[in-house]
């Protein structure tokens, strides 16, 4: 059972290119499975029925696990056994009739053009980290890209004559992203002092190597905190105020889209909601008859 699981993690990371949190959270997910069959004496993916399914969610649930981490799970498990009856390893897929819990839609948590305001115009120490920090809030406010995207930024990925990045997404799909000219200034001036001349990646550490996810995670909260913004920042609400500042000033959904690097527009309309909020505040505010 565990050569399936590992024959799947091959096949979703080779073949299918799945970005590496996708596959860490899919192996979490089959391994967790598989000791839930161990525990109930069952030895084969194939002799696996549909009530054991419902059990393993019942299970899930009485641990307290959010709907959205069920959710996942769910896709997991109808993901790989798909994959077990394309390969003929099954005579019947106990999941075709398996359906994932309704998730709460949740709103993305996104700043105000005052706040974003406050977290660009910070000041600091003129030295080449100060310098980096800027450069990657800019830049994630000027792009939208995700955290796993900017570490991963090498000089070359960067056209600084015509101003456009070139990222690698999940799937490892490329994609074109323009930035502005603060993001370009402040790209310039840090790596004009960084060190490390010859190291490929752009975003570095102090002992110059690249950056990591995490490092950037906490440049963003730090900063937030000194900027005195009162909710939590993370690079991803970088992402979603960039998403809904388009939106507001009359971008188009699909090439927030595009930019986003989305790959279904059901994705990126999430970010609807938070424009038609902000049409219906100005309504109630400003038309005579709604008095």
């Amino acid at each position: 059972m565990k050569e399936q699981i590992k024959e799947f993690i091959d096949y979703i990371e080779n073949q299918k290119n799945y970005s590496k949190n996708t596959i860490k959270s899919y192996k979490e997910d089959l391994f967790q499975f598989y000791k839930f069959l161990k525990d109930e004496k069952i030895d084969d993916f194939g002799k696996v029925e549909y009530e054991s399914l419902i059990k393993f969610i019942g299970k899930l649930k009485s641990q307290n696990y959010k709907e959205k981490t069920i959710a996942r799970k769910v896709a997991s498990l109808k993901s790989f056994y798909k994959f077990l009856s394309l390969r003929k390893y099954i005579n019947k897929n106990p999941c075709l009739l398996l359906t994932s819990p309704k998730v709460p839609e949740r709103l993305p948590n996104f700043l105000t053009y005052d706040e974003i305001s406050k977290l660009l115009n910070i000041s600091g120490k003129d030295n080449w980290q100060f310098l980096r920090d800027k450069a990657i809030l800019e830049l994630l406010y000027s792009t939208g890209i995700r955290v796993g995207e900017i570490a991963n930024l090498k000089i070359d990925d960067i056209n600084f004559v015509d101003e456009v990045i070139k990222v690698k997404g999940k799937g490892k799909k490329e994609r074109i992203v323009p930035f502005g000219k603060y993001a370009l200034n402040c790209l310039i001036e840090y790596i004009e002092k960084r060190p490390n001349k010859n190291e490929k990646y752009l975003f570095l550490n102090k002992y110059g190597k690249r950056l990591t996810e995490r490092s950037i995670e906490r440049i963003v909260k730090k900063y937030s905190l000194i900027s005195g913004i009162n909710k939590r920042v993370t690079p991803h609400t970088l992402r979603h105020t960039f998403a809904t500042h388009l939106l507001e000033k009359g971008a188009d959904l699909r090439t927030v889209q595009e930019l986003l690097g989305h790959e279904r527009i059901t994705t990126t309309q999430i970010y609807t909601h938070l424009t038609v909020e902000k049409l219906k505040e100005i309504y109630d505010k400003y038309h005579p008859r709604n008095k």
